[in-house]
């Protein structure tokens, strides 16, 4: 207003100068003129102060509608309702002090297409000249239009769902998360996505279905043969001496063979009928004779007739199972079987390894007696004495011998591996073989991978329930792998899939919660002996301290290789109520991408507001230019 005023203060002083001219001219056709003109030039000179009042308040108010489109466009509102509030308050902070008369009413803001933001204002100004002949008002408009900036979301969101979150601390959790996905998955899907992972952690992380895709599965191997014998003879002849000397044209049998006979006729008291369902060693052999090692016929009475000798598999005769494959089993783990034909026995059954070589292995067995196998079947490890069968037999920290299963949770993947993102089908994950009782079993809770249906996150996420103790770095690396490119494959959906790292207008996000110290680490798939306090009983403990050290200590490691910068991702964490504990706030506040993004709420209702706080500067990221 000041520049117009100056603008218009020399015209002003030309006309006064002008006026005062004519007026003091005293010849009579200059005051006729001058009166004539005086009324004309004087319309026109205020005119001017109307037309440049008018431009003046078009501009402010354009200004202002520009702005407040911006503001509105870079807020998380999506629906025209939402960008209207936005708008609106924008607009009135804008145009406050410039005296036009204006209210929120004279300004809208809605959505365009392909991600614009659109703003439309109004404003009256009323003339001071143009009201002497007429009493309209002159109509100012603006418009303005921005085109909003956006991303695509893949946010990982890690709980803590431990024992010490019973109560009233996980309804806390449960809301705080839930508003998380509202706010970050939205209605609309394109042009730009925004997709969220939960990934629930206690002792261990349940990932379900997709256990043996990620630890490696029970070995089960096919059987492509079962057999105690491997070849029988017709005997002709016995002598009667200790070590007898069996008579078999063309036997072809080794000194050192196991024979099993039968058959013989005769008294089985006193007779050579004595012998049958016996197993003998061949001492010595001819090219038709061999001699039973232990077989006293001295006082029997000869040989009658009948009999045959059939070479056994093992020194026992005892039932030998050949796989298709290397079967990788040990000597005493435990095999079940089934499926099998003709030795229908077997299956449902559990026998023992006694003796193998790399693709068979003795039952234990005895083999005389049984159905003849004819196809199929499988064995599969039931127990053994090293992880990666269905049962783990160990000592415990305790000195008992401890068995545990094998549960669809994992622990933390160890080796050259152990803080890497490589795919499972490279680098299988840790095995989780909790205690089937006490406070640490495998929590019930699975892993959701990345979705935009907001109904589904929250029925996740409203199913945990608090339970067991805090391995953080092992839900800490899962939430890495719900959004890493290796570990897509997984995934059987589309809108499961992670993009690649560093994809045009994408935006990675892990979110870590815990209320607590990191208490639990592995060694060998079973909670270590050196997992801290807190951790279940010692008993359920294996007798090896952790293989990859201290929970926190991995726990920053992983954090490490999160946010490298090839990556792109942002990590946010937040300490529920972790008060004076050191060890678990320094790790927090190292994990996080800055300290703008790591939060200590003390209550439940700070925890909602973190969650919160979180979930509108993620969606921030989403739009920021």
């Amino acid at each position: 207003m000041i520049a117009v005023r100056r603008l218009l203060r020399r015209p002003f002083a030309r006309l006064v100068a002008a006026t005062r001219r004519l007026r003091g001219d005293d010849r009579g056709a200059v005051a006729v003129q001058f009166a004539f003109l005086a009324l004309p030039i004087a319309v026109l000179a205020f005119g001017l102060l109307d037309m440049n009042r008018i431009s003046v308040q078009r501009h402010q108010l354009q200004d202002a509608l520009d702005a407040a489109t911006l503001i509105a466009a870079r807020s998380t509102a999506t629906t025209d309702a939402a960008l209207d509030t936005t708008g609106d308050a924008a607009f009135l902070a804008e145009i406050s002090g410039l005296n036009m008369g204006l209210t929120a009413a004279d300004a809208t803001f809605k959505a365009g297409t392909d991600n614009h933001v659109l703003g439309a204002a109004t404003a009256t100004v009323k003339p001071i000249i143009a009201n002497l002949w007429t009493s309209k008002d002159v109509t100012v408009t603006a418009t303005s239009d921005v085109v909003r900036s956006s991303k695509n979301l893949e946010v990982a969101v890690v709980l803590d769902i431990t024992g010490s979150m019973s109560g009233t601390r996980i309804s806390d959790l449960k809301t705080g998360a839930s508003d998380l996905v509202d706010i970050i998955v939205k209605d609309i899907q394109t042009p730009y996505y925004s997709k969220v992972a939960i990934v629930p952690y206690s002792n261990a992380v349940n990932v379900d279905t997709y256990a043996d895709a990620v630890r490696g599965a029970v070995p089960v191997r096919n059987i492509s043969g079962a057999a105690w014998a491997s070849a029988t003879k017709t005997i002709t002849g016995i002598s009667k001496a200790n070590n007898a000397v069996v008579t078999s044209n063309g036997h072809g049998f080794a000194v050192g063979n196991y024979v099993y006979i039968s058959g013989i006729s005769g008294n089985a008291t006193t007779g050579m009928a004595a012998l049958n369902g016996n197993i003998y060693s061949i001492s010595a052999k001819t090219t038709n004779t061999f001699t039973l090692s232990g077989a006293n016929t001295s006082l029997k009475s000869s040989y009658g007739s009948g009999g045959t000798a059939t070479k056994c598999a093992t020194s026992a005769c005892s039932l030998v199972i050949t796989t298709s494959t290397a079967h990788g089993f040990i000597t005493g783990d435990d095999i079940s079987f089934a499926g099998m034909s003709g030795l229908t026995s077997l299956n449902g059954t559990t026998q023992t390894i006694t003796s193998l070589t790399t693709t068979t292995f003795d039952t234990g067995l005895y083999g005389p007696g049984t159905a003849t196998y004819t196809s199929g079947g499988t064995a599969t490890c039931d127990t053994s004495t090293v992880e990666g069968c269905a049962n783990f037999v160990f000592t415990s920290a305790a000195g008992s011998g401890q068995t545990q299963s094998l549960s669809t949770c994992v622990s933390e993947r160890t080796g050259s591996d152990a803080y890497t993102d490589a795919a499972p089908s490279t680098a299988l994950v840790g095995r989780a073989y909790p205690a089937a009782s006490g406070n640490n079993p495998c929590p019930t809770a699975t892993i959701m991978p990345l979705s935009s249906d907001r109904t589904a996150l929250k029925a996740k996420i409203s199913s945990l329930a608090a339970a067991g103790s805090t391995a953080g770095q092992i839900g800490l690396a899962w939430g890495w792998y719900m959004i890493a490119p290796n570990f897509s494959y997984l995934w059987p959906n589309a809108v499961q899939k992670p993009a690649a790292y560093k994809t045009k207008d994408l935006v990675k996000v892990v979110v870590l919660m815990t209320d607590g110290a990191f208490n639990t680490p592995y060694c060998s798939g079973v909670i270590a002996k050196d997992a801290g306090s807190g951790s279940g009983n010692s008993s359920d403990h294996i007798n090896c301290n952790a293989t990859n050290g201290d929970p926190f200590t991995q726990a920053k490691k992983v954090c490490d290789a999160i946010k490298a910068s090839a990556n792109g991702i942002t990590l946010y964490t937040v300490g529920f109520d972790v008060g004076t504990d050191a060890t678990a706030v320094s790790m927090l506040k190292y994990c996080a991408t800055d300290a703008d993004h790591v939060y200590f709420p003390a209550n439940g209702s700070e925890l909602k507001t973190a969650f919160k706080s979180i979930a509108q500067d993620i969606s921030s990221l989403r739009i920021a230019k």
